[in-house]
């Protein structure tokens, strides 16, 4: 029989495993880009670091504050650049991924209500292997720097 002891380290151990599947990846920097009011649609950015051994493949998203959420690049077609949807994003081991305007990105579409700067969007990032890790990105004013 285990000692007591041995056991509460067993079931720790398990926890703090646990706990480490449940957030594959740590999000930095992430925010919604405010639109004007009555807009359908806006963007969600972020940095996706991988601090684990394997890569990891994000696969969808869901937010509450839109309809669809989609995966998106910018690709130069023909001297244009188009934005198209893309099916994952992998985050390389040891490696980051970064979803920034004008690049990888994550498209709310059908904005369910007006986007108030500040307040806080809940993202659910969809992975390859099933999981699914709850962010939340405030709304904030992008400036393009473009003159």
């Amino acid at each position: 029989m285990m000692s007591p002891r041995s056991l509460l380290t067993a079931v720790s151990f398990s926890l703090i495993s646990f706990v480490a599947v449940a957030d594959p990846l740590v999000v930095e920097n992430a925010h919604v880009r405010a639109v004007p009011p009555g807009s359908s649609t806006s963007a969600a950015f972020m940095t996706l670091r991988n601090p684990g051994e394997r890569d990891v493949v994000l696969v969808a998203a869901e937010s509450p504050a839109a309809e669809v959420a989609e995966l998106h690049d910018h690709q130069n077609v023909d001297g244009v650049m188009q934005m198209r949807q893309v099916p994952q994003i992998v985050v390389p081991a040891g490696g980051s991924a970064a979803l920034a305007p004008g690049g990888l990105h994550m498209m709310l579409i059908g904005l369910t209500a007006p986007l108030q700067e500040g307040e806080p969007v809940e993202i659910e990032l969809r992975f390859v292997t099933g999981e699914a890790q709850l962010i939340e990105a405030p709304v904030k004013r992008i400036m393009n720097h473009d003159h």
